[in-house]
C-alpha cells in the first residue's frame, strides 16, 4: 500500500524548517545575496537548531535524519534562500563519505567535533579539467611512510573558504585512472593547503565557493577513507545519496516563485481585472503547480529507496534533474508573470531565477543525470 503521509515527527521537522526559513533566511536573503559578507548570524542559529549537522548519526551526536527527512528539510530551507541552503547542506554532502565509508574512529574524530560548535565541511572532487568527467582528475596522493602527500588543485568548492575539514579525492595510483582514485579527510590547518579567491557567482551568492591548492600537503594514512582505489566508488555512492536533496531544493525554489507569482497575479490589474483571471496566466500557474507536485513525489520516491537500502542511481538522477529543471522552468514563467517587476533586483523573483540555474549544474550537471538515466533505461546493446 502506498502511503504519502508524513509521521508526526516529520510534520514537526517540516514545520520547524519552514519557520526557520521564513523567519531567519528569507528576510536576510537579499542582504547576503550581495555576496559582501558571510551569513554567520543565520548559520549560528542553523547550527543551534541542528541543520548544520542534521545528517550525522545520533551516535556521533548529530541529528540522524533519514533520507526522507533530509529531502523534507531541504525543500523548506531552499524555499527560504537557496544560497544559505547550499552552505548548510554542503555539510551533509561532505559528511556523507565519512558516514558511509569511515571507520568508527574516523567518525568520532571528524564528525562528533563538528557537532560541538558551528563548523563547516567541503566535498572536493571537481577540478578545472575534471568536472563531469570526474575520472579525469589530476590531483595525486602519494604514500610516503605512514603519510600521504597530496599535490594538485580543486575548483568550484562550496564551503571551501570556511570549512574546517575537507574530503579530498586524489589519485593514489595514477596509472589506473578512476580505479586509482582514493578519498582522504584533510584538516584545514594542514600545511601546504591554500585557499584561493572567492568566486563571484551569478546565483547562490550567499554561499562560499573557492578554488583550493594542495602543495605537498601531508595527511596521516589514518585519514584515508575505506581503502586505496575505491575513491571513485565513494564519490558515486555519495552523490547517489545527496542528489535527491538537490532536487528537493529545486522544489523549494520553485514553490517560493509560484507563491510570489500567484500573489502578484491576484493583485496586479490590467484591462480592469486581475491578471490571474487571464487564461494564459491561469494555465501557466496550473502547469507550475503540477510540475512542482510531480517533482516532489519523484524526489520522495528516490529518498524512500535510499531509506530502504534499495538501488536508486537512476531514481536519484531523475530526482535531481527533474527537480532542478522544474525550478528553472517555474522561475522563468514566474518572472514572465511579474513582467518588468520580475526583472528588478528590488523584487525577490530575479534572485530565485538566478538561484535556480546552479541547481541544474552542481552535484553533476543534468546532462550527466540524463546519461546515467539513459544507460539504465536502455540497458546493454548488442553490436
Amino acid at each position: 500500500m502506498i502511503d504519502f503521509s508524513l509521521t508526526e515527527e516529520q510534520k514537526a521537522l517540516q514545520e520547524m524548517a519552514r519557520e526557520f526559513a521564513l523567519k531567519e533566511m528569507r528576510p536576510n536573503a537579499a542582504k547576503y545575496d550581495k555576496g559582501d559578507e558571510f551569513s554567520e548570524d543565520v548559520m549560528q542559529k542553523a547550527f543551534e537548531v541542528g541543520f548544520l549537522t542534521c545528517t550525522i548519526p545520533t551516535e556521533y551526536d548529530g541529528g540522524g535524519l533519514s533520507d526522507i527527512d533530509t529531502v523534507i528539510v531541504s525543500e523548506e530551507l531552499a524555499a527560504g534562500c537557496a544560497g544559505m541552503y547550499t552552505t548548510m547542506m554542503v555539510n551533509a554532502l561532505a559528511y556523507t563519505p565519512i558516514i558511509m565509508y569511515g571507520s568508527d574512529e574516523q567518525k568520532k574524530n571528524f564528525l562528533t567535533p563538528q557537532t560541538k560548535k558551528m563548523s563547516f565541511a567541503a566535498f572536493c572532487l571537481t577540478e578545472r579539467e575534471a568536472g563531469s568527467d570526474a575520472g579525469a582528475l589530476k590531483t595525486k596522493a602519494i604514500k610516503v611512510g605512514d603519510e600521504y602527500i597530496i599535490n594538485g588543485s580543486k575548483c568550484f568548492i562550496s564551503n571551501g573558504g570556511i570549512a574546517s575539514q575537507y574530503v579530498v579525492f586524489a589519485l593514489t595510483d595514477p596509472d589506473k585512472g578512476a580505479r586509482g582514485m582514493s578519498a582522504f579527510i584533510v584538516p584545514r590547518e594542514s600545511s601546504g593547503l591554500t585557499i584561493g579567491k572567492e568566486e563571484d557567482k551569478m546565483g547562490h551568492r550567499a554561499s562560499n565557493t573557492v578554488e583550493l591548492y594542495f602543495e605537498d600537503v601531508k595527511v596521516p594514512a589514518g585519514n584515508l577513507l575505506g581503502k586505496e582505489g575505491i575513491g571513485f566508488i565513494i564519490a558515486l555512492n555519495t552523490l547517489d545519496r545527496t542528489r535527491a536533496p538537490v532536487g528537493a531544493a529545486g522544489v523549494g525554489v520553485a514553490r517560493t516563485a509560484l507563491e510570489y507569482a500567484i500573489d502578484y497575479a491576484k493583485t496586479r490589474k490590467q484591462f480592469g481585472k486581475p491578471i490571474a483571471l487571464f487564461q494564459n496566466n491561469a494555465f501557466k500557474i496550473a502547469q507550475m503547480a503540477m510540475e512542482i507536485n510531480a517533482a516532489r513525489h519523484l524526489i520522495w520516491h528516490a529518498a524512500w529507496l535510499l531509506n530502504e537500502g534499495k538501488p536508486c542511481g537512476k531514481e536519484s538522477a531523475m530526482a535531481k534533474a527533474y527537480g532542478s529543471d522544474v525550478a528553472m522552468r517555474v522561475t522563468t514563467e514566474a518572472v514572465q508573470i511579474l513582467g518588468g517587476y520580475g526583472y528588478m533586483k528590488d523584487y525577490p523573483m530575479e534572485k530565485l531565477f538566478r538561484d535556480a540555474k546552479l541547481l541544474q549544474i552542481y552535484e553533476g550537471t543534468n546532462e550527466i543525470q540524463r546519461l546515467v538515466i539513459s544507460r539504465e533505461v536502455i540497458g546493454p546493446i548488442r553490436s
